[in-house]
């Protein structure tokens, strides 16, 4: 049994075998990665410069582009780097950081969908509430509350997943250190120290499915009801973009991680990791700005008024 203090390093999956591979891997994610932070950095400049962007369903959106900022920055350097530089190697302090930080940040997205969702709802459902059900306080707590659970939920799978004795080696087999991999390196006498934090984050997962489901299917027994097909556009045109996002990204995490072990190759597990950790956090910016008219007017706002004046 090697202890996980004797252990000083991690070895990635690599992205390719050959130079050429790796150098073709290394343009890809420079290809994804950059219009991903142009497109999160102007929906935060956009909706921070807009006073009449100022609204829950603008200012979540702000908070979610920040969460894909910050996963996408987490887990997209050191890819780039390990490709450009031909090595696998990342540090067990480095790990451990990269490890908290991409659970903080996707936990975090998927707390603020969920908020985003409830949004939808009351705006939808219950419009003459939605001053006093989405107030500015309330928008702000539950922002926070978002933020805050997915710091303590990170934290304490880090934590507990760091202090298990590692039996099996220090070889992942994913292109960034996430939880579930490291687990598997752990001696298995000791992982049910992990299952009861494993137990409570997938009822807090759950939890939130359920409230999406349930939130959806309310406003869509509303938005059949609405007689004029303008009505209908303007719901399903903030509604189709955010179930679009929570598509992608539960559809993507939940196949990766459940997958009959049959179906299991390394190409696969790639493709998979890379859709969910890099693919869904580049795409929402695009998604949403392709079918909000306004936040597209704003956008074009801020562009044209930068240009003259520069």
């Amino acid at each position: 049994m090697s202890n996980s203090s004797s252990i000083s390093h991690f070895l990635l999956l690599a992205l390719a075998d050959t130079r050429q591979l790796q150098l073709l891997h290394f343009c890809l994610l420079l290809g994804i990665s950059l219009p991903a932070l142009l497109g999160n950095g102007l929906i935060i400049s956009t909706v921070a410069w807009g006073q009449h962007l100022h609204t829950p369903m603008f200012f979540f959106l702000l908070n979610l582009a920040f969460s894909d900022l910050g996963s996408i920055c987490t887990t997209v350097p050191r890819a780039m780097h390990n490709s450009l530089w031909n090595t696998s190697i990342v540090s067990y302090e480095g790990c451990a950081a990269q490890a908290f930080f991409f659970l903080f940040f996707i936990s975090a997205e998927y707390f603020l969908l969920t908020i985003m969702c409830y949004d939808r709802y009351v705006s939808i459902c219950k419009p003459l509430h939605y001053g006093t059900l989405l107030g500015s306080r309330a928008c702000a707590h539950m922002a926070a509350a978002a933020w805050a659970s997915a710091f303590l939920n990170a934290l304490m799978h880090t934590a507990n997943t760091f202090s298990l004795p590692l039996c099996h080696g220090n070889v992942l087999g994913q292109f960034f250190c996430e939880i579930p991999h490291i687990l598997k390196l752990t001696c298995s006498k000791y992982y049910f120290r992990e299952l009861g934090l494993i137990a409570f984050s997938v009822c807090l997962a759950f939890g939130c499915f359920v409230f999406i489901v349930f939130f959806y299917v309310q406003i869509f027994r509303v938005v059949m009801r609405i007689p004029s097909e303008q009505g209908w556009h303007k719901a399903f045109s903030t509604c189709l973009p955010h179930l679009a996002v929570v598509f992608l990204f539960l559809s993507t995490a939940i196949f990766a991680h459940l997958k009959p072990p049959s179906i299991s190759s390394p190409t696969l597990d790639l493709a998979l990791s890379l859709l969910y950790s890099v693919v869904a956090p580049a795409l929402n910016p695009l998604i949403y700005s392709l079918r909000n008219q306004e936040l597209k007017a704003a956008v074009w706002r801020l562009m044209t008024g930068w240009f003259q004046k520069h």
